[in-house]
């Protein structure tokens, strides 16, 4: 004891120097940062596994209540899951066959559109403005699409190819499934011990801790994990009205284009904005009246969603009002992109729950600092 007593007084007197300090948490902080780096794929298969495991939890539980086993729980979830690739494979190839001839039509939906907008200003053809900006129209038109052809069009029909990066020839298939068969097993155990991760998440907090931990944990769950599941629902259906929508009024490519809606409607109302773009771009060819049942078709959708949808799936406890989402989803991208865009939401929505359950209820916010 007393030998080791030294060295433990020079330990402690170098450790109190900051300079040691912050090279020693530097140099950490670099190991850490290398070693996540090596292992990125390993992690990002487990997060993959994870989010499964946590979106389906829920019901999980739900079945577990109704007095059905929590593995036969799983295997009906994997049975949802198998069927949804199947169908979502089948949707894609098709979808990627309507877009592959969404864009050989462009020229031709381009045409349409410069002279529908060239009609719309031949009542000012002596003006030298609007003369010029037929010229531009027609040019931007001419060129976009050309551009447009010559980019997206071998991408297309490279996609769905049969040796395209959705097949992917042999070897990238053997990748896929095999990627696919680490997430499966992963999945399967985590969501059969899911509470138990969750526990021993808690004990790495201190037990003074673990209570407000825990509680935090439940507000994050309510607003991040109950937006999320509810987002992919309103998504989905979202993207299925605007499809029928299009049915209904005869639109060439609706499945593609309720199929766009439904993917970007992952961030609330850009879905619909994007999607109504090529929608009346094919419409102008069929005339006046099938261009405001496109409009009509999309607000409708946008009126279900905003009205119904969002407020019966989401609730009130994340169901953020429509300037909030579109300022916060301005904010993500102008800071992170696309990336910024997609958690900007549920950010909010997290935000605004911890406002009414900590801020609001607060002295300081009754009282006054």
């Amino acid at each position: 004891m007393t030998r080791m007593q030294p060295e433990s007084n020079a330990f402690a007197y170098v450790w109190r120097s900051p300079y040691v300090r912050v090279a020693v948490f530097l140099l950490l902080g670099y190991l850490a940062y290398r070693f996540v780096g090596s292992i990125s794929s390993v992690i990002s298969l487990a997060l993959v596994a994870y989010v499964i495991a946590y979106l389906a939890n829920p019901f999980l539980n739900w079945l577990q209540r109704r007095r059905v086993r929590r593995g036969f729980g799983i295997f009906l979830v994997f049975l949802v899951v198998a069927g949804f690739l199947v169908v979502a494979s089948t949707l894609l190839f098709a979808i990627g066959g309507q877009l592959v001839e969404f864009v050989r039509q462009l020229p031709e939906i381009a045409t349409n559109a410069a002279n529908f907008a060239t009609r719309l200003l031949e009542r000012y053809d002596d003006n030298t403005y609007v003369q010029t900006l037929q010229e531009q129209l027609q040019n931007l038109s001419r060129n976009s699409t050309t551009l447009l052809q010559e980019r997206a069009l071998p991408l297309l029909q490279n996609l769905i190819s049969p040796n395209g990066p959705l097949l992917g020839g042999l070897s990238a298939a053997a990748n896929y499934l095999g990627n696919f068969v680490i997430v499966l097993i992963l999945s399967i155990y985590m969501m059969a011990d899911f509470d138990k991760i969750g526990l021993t998440l808690l004990r790495a907090f201190p037990r003074k801790w673990q209570p407000r931990v825990l509680e935090l944990a439940n507000n994050v769950e309510t607003a991040v994990g109950g937006y999320l599941r509810g987002q992919l629902l309103i998504a989905a259906a979202v993207g299925f009205l605007v499809w029928l929508g299009l049915e209904i009024i005869s639109l060439p490519q609706a499945a593609a284009i309720g199929f766009i809606a439904g993917v970007f409607n992952i961030v609330p109302y850009l879905g619909v904005i994007i999607a109504i773009t090529p929608a009346l771009l094919l419409a102008i060819p069929l005339g006046w009246l099938k261009m405001v049942l496109v409009v009509v078709v999309f607000v409708v959708a946008n009126q279900i969603e905003g009205n119904f949808l969002s407020p019966f799936i989401l609730g009130r406890s994340t169901n953020l009002h429509p300037v909030t989402v579109i300022i916060a989803i301005l904010v993500g991208l102008g800071l992170f992109g696309i990336v910024g865009a997609l958690v900007a939401v549920p950010l909010t929505a997290l935000g605004k729950l911890l406002l009414q359950e900590y801020y609001f209820p607060s002295k300081i916010y009754k009282q006054g600092p």
